[in-house]
C-alpha cells in the first residue's frame, strides 16, 4: 500500500534512488504515491564527497530520513547519512513486511477490490495494530478474536483471517517442563490419568497454544507448550502443570513440577 499523503520530518522511508547529480541524489519514496525528495550532496555521506557515485548508484533502494517538507513548493529535502546501520535493516524489514501484507490483501479480497474499500480495511489494521503486516500476523495467530475491536464486517473478518492461517508464518516459542505425579489410594492410576487430561486442558487450550503431555518414566510425564511468545508459553505450561497437581492432591497424591529432567541417581 502507498500512502497518498506526505510523509513528516523526522520520519524514516524507503526509497529508490532515481536521479544522481553533482549536488545530490534524487530519491522516489517508494511508500508514498509520486512523492520525489532530495538528498543534498552534503546529506549523502558523512566527511568530504569527491563524486556522489561513489556512495550510491541509481536504482539502489536507500533508507532516507525525512528532514523538511513543504508542500506549497512540493520540496521533500532527505538524509542518507542520518540513518544508522540498525535503523537501515529495521526499515528496509518492515517495508518487506508491508509488502507481504499488501500481497495478503490482493490474497484474501481479490486484485479487483477497490481502491476505497482496500483503504478502509487497511486504515482499520493500521489503527488497531499499527501495520497491516501485524494484523495479519495477530489474525493468524489470534483468530477472529484479535480483529474484534475493529469495525471491519464478518466477511472482511472471515478473509483476513483465512488468508492469514494459510500464509502467515507464526513466531511461535517452545518450552518444556517436568512434572512428577504420585498417588496411593488404590485407584491411582485411573486419578494419574485424569490429572493427565486436566494438563492437556481438557480440551480447552487456546487455539493459539499447541500443548502435549508425554510419559517419561514413573512417575515423570512431561510438558511441552508452544504460544507465540515466551510469557505467554510459561504461563501455559505452569497452569497445565498446576492442574495435574490440583487432581492428585484432591486425592491424596503428590505432584511435583520441575524445569529439568531428573536424572536417575547412580
Amino acid at each position: 500500500m502507498k500512502y497518498s499523503g506526505w510523509p513528516e520530518p523526522g520520519e524514516l522511508a524507503v526509497g529508490r534512488v532515481d536521479e544522481i547529480e553533482d549536488f545530490g541524489v534524487f530519491v522516489d519514496l517508494l511508500e508514498y504515491e509520486d512523492k520525489r525528495g532530495l538528498t543534498h550532496i552534503s546529506e549523502v555521506a558523512s566527511g568530504w564527497i569527491k563524486n556522489v557515485r561513489d556512495h550510491v548508484n541509481e536504482g539502489q533502494t536507500v533508507v532516507v530520513k525525512v528532514l523538511e517538507v513543504d508542500e506549497d513548493a512540493q520540496q521533500i529535502n532527505l538524509s542518507i547519512k542520518d540513518v544508522n546501520d540498525h535503523q537501515r535493516k529495521e526499515k528496509i524489514q518492515e517495508w518487506k513486511n508491508e509488502q507481504k501484507a499488501d500481497n495478503w490483501m490482493e490474497l484474501a479480497f481479490g486484485e479487483d477490490l477497490p481502491g476505497e474499500q482496500y483503504a478502509a480495511i487497511a486504515n482499520e489494521l493500521l489503527a488497531e495494530f499499527g501495520s497491516m503486516y501485524d494484523g495479519f500476523e495477530q489474525a493468524a495467530i489470534h483468530g477472529h478474536e484479535a480483529l474484534e475491536e475493529t469495525d471491519l464486517d464478518d466477511d472482511e473478518v472471515d478473509q483476513i483471517v483465512e488468508t492469514a492461517r494459510e500464509n502467515v508464518s507464526v513466531p511461535y516459542v517452545t518450552v518444556s517442563g517436568y512434572v512428577d505425579l504420585t498417588c496411593p489410594e488404590g485407584d491411582g492410576v485411573e486419578v494419574i490419568k485424569e490429572a493427565l487430561q486436566a494438563a492437556e486442558g481438557n480440551g480447552e487450550v487456546p487455539e493459539e497454544v499447541q500443548l502435549e503431555v508425554t510419559y517419561v518414566g514413573s512417575p515423570e510425564y512431561r510438558i511441552r507448550v508452544q504460544a507465540p511468545d515466551y510469557k505467554r508459553a510459561e504461563s501455559e505450561l505452569e497452569d497445565s502443570a498446576e492442574r495435574a497437581r490440583t487432581v492428585v492432591a484432591e486425592h491424596g497424591g503428590s505432584g511435583d513440577f520441575h524445569r529439568e529432567r531428573q536424572q536417575d541417581e547412580e
